[in-house]
């Protein structure tokens, strides 16, 4: 099924808040240059600490080590060589160390994987490496020697994280004429978060564990987005023969941003794509709402897979349509994603949706238009429209409890626009106050959940929409019979409104 008529497919695929505890060694990095006039006049020079987390999955026994970012006399920034004693990461993939010098100008940290470090799974249902058995998620896998994550930062104001995308921006600054000078690395940082559709900023966020997310308190859906788009990166691995390990993926990615300062939209047979890693972090999260209890995370995850959905399109756009692999694998579909829809799931401080069904189909087609009105008043009116020779039957239900809004929904096909017989419109109207009666303004809402199936008591297929302007839906590809159609509402806080009335649509 799809967002506006498409959605991703897994088929043909080249594969879709906690912060991390900084409990660190606590090691000390030293220099063998001790020729500093602070050493000679005999007194202790300051040091700084810096921490972070690396995760790819969580990293664990990690080599982690760190320089100073210094500029030359004619302004090129570059590490300042020292010969440091490496600390290792923790178990929960968090490192901590001191660098000398004070609290001021930037660093550059960079983590070696040898025959000690290890990598939790984080890629739904397990990992794959050529030459190694497949690792179930949230176990324990090896890294190959080439393994490199580097991560920078300012060390006045932030820990530095080591992720993939991290690792890819600070390849990309190296491209400038200043090296990695802290403009360079800012406009990198924020360069990768808009190729992956990411807020400003969420590169410097500390992804969860994706294999502990009932564990931890909260997490916002920013960070959650991170993780999984670093995730993607393995993802790929385990859907295409060309890439025999995570290691691959991350060296061809840097190559391309190293040589181009860009990487492949929609790949060229021989590079990583944008959208292969976007599709892959789509199909992840989708996936990853199977493996968690809480609720809360479960729509954030929702969420996430929306705004990946939404970048792939974008992607799409932006390369014209010509490749005609790509068109076919985003109007295909063949896995969605399973809600719990039962009572048990809904909380007092969450909000309510109006659904309407509307069809447009062509002169002697027979259509039941259903329309539940639960946030308006008495009198709120639903207008159908339909080509001439359609018969239609409207019922409305209304619930007199809020006193708000009058809507009218008009459908006015045309030639160019008629609904394919296989497909169902929805549209709605956001509401304005909460169940409990509070008021709820836009600004609140994250966006919607449309579920649906074959049975009134069997709505087992889910659409995310994480915009809370949206108002209209297009399920298609739908099989002959009786389809049945719920909508709930997401707030900002994780919260989700009961479900509104089932509509249906006889395909």
């Amino acid at each position: 099924m799809s967002y506006c008529g498409k959605k991703l497919s897994k088929q043909g695929l080249l594969t879709l808040p906690a912060l991390v505890l900084l409990s660190g060694c606590g090691l000390d990095i030293t220099s063998e240059d001790s020729t500093t006039s602070a050493q000679s006049q005999g007194s202790t020079e300051p040091t700084i600490e810096i921490a972070g987390a690396a995760m790819k999955g969580v990293i664990r026994q990690g080599l982690v080590t760190a320089n100073r970012l210094i500029a030359d006399k004619d302004g090129y920034y570059a590490p300042q060589r020292l010969a440091s004693k490496p600390v290792r990461t923790v178990d929960d993939g968090s490192y901590e160390l001191k660098l000398r010098g004070k609290a001021e100008g930037w660093a550059l940290v960079e983590l070696e994987a040898d025959d000690s470090t290890r990598m939790l799974c984080d890629v739904v249902p397990q990992c794959e490496q050529v030459g190694t058995e497949p690792v179930a998620f949230g176990q324990p896998m090896a890294l190959d020697g080439n393994f490199i994550l580097r991560g920078a930062g300012d060390l006045g104001l932030e820990t530095v994280n080591l992720t993939p995308l991290t690792h890819l921006a600070v390849t990309l600054a190296e491209r400038s004429a200043s090296g990695l000078s802290p403009e360079a690395l800012s406009s990198a940082y924020t360069t990768v978060e808009g190729w992956f559709g990411l807020a400003d900023g969420a590169l410097r966020l500390a992804p969860p564990d994706l294999t502990g997310l009932d564990e931890i308190g909260s997490v916002t859906a920013d960070a959650l987005q991170v993780a999984i788009a670093n995730a993607a990166f393995l993802a790929l691995v385990n859907d295409n023969a060309q890439w025999n390990s995570i290691s691959d993926v991350l060296n061809n990615m840097t190559s391309q941003a190293s040589e181009t300062g860009q990487i492949s939209l929609m790949g060229d047979g021989t590079n990583v794509a944008l959208a292969d890693l976007v599709t892959a972090a789509a199909v992840q999260a989708s996936d990853l709402q199977a493996t968690v209890d809480s609720s809360v995370i479960s729509q954030k995850l929702v969420v996430v897979e929306y705004r990946n959905v939404q970048r792939f399109k974008t992607i799409a756009d932006v390369y014209g349509g010509s490749d005609t692999s790509v068109a076919e694998t985003d109007t295909t579909t063949t896995d969605t994603t399973t809600t719990d829809t039962t009572s048990d799931t809904t909380t007092a401080d969450t909000t309510t949706t109006d659904t309407t069904t509307t069809d447009t189909t062509t002169a002697d087609t027979t259509t039941t238009d259903t329309t539940t009105a639960d946030t308006t008043t008495a009198g709120t009116t639903t207008t159908d429209t339909t080509t001439a020779g359609t018969t239609t039957t409207d019922t409305t239900t209304t619930d007199t409890t809020t006193a708000y809004t009058t809507t009218t929904d008009t459908t006015e096909p045309t030639t160019t626009e008629t609904i394919p017989a296989n497909a169902a419109l929805l549209s709605w109207t956001a509401p304005l106050t909460r169940e409990n009666g509070d008021s709820l303004a836009m600004g609140e809402i994250a966006g919607f959940e449309v579920v649906y199936g074959s049975g009134a008591e069997n709505l087992d297929q889910s659409l995310a929409i994480g915009d809370a302007s949206v108002e209209e839906l297009l399920v298609d590809e739908l099989t002959e019979g009786t389809w049945f159609f719920a909508i709930r509402t997401l707030d900002i806080d994780g919260n989700r409104s009961t479900l509104s009335e089932v509509v249906s649509k006889q395909i």
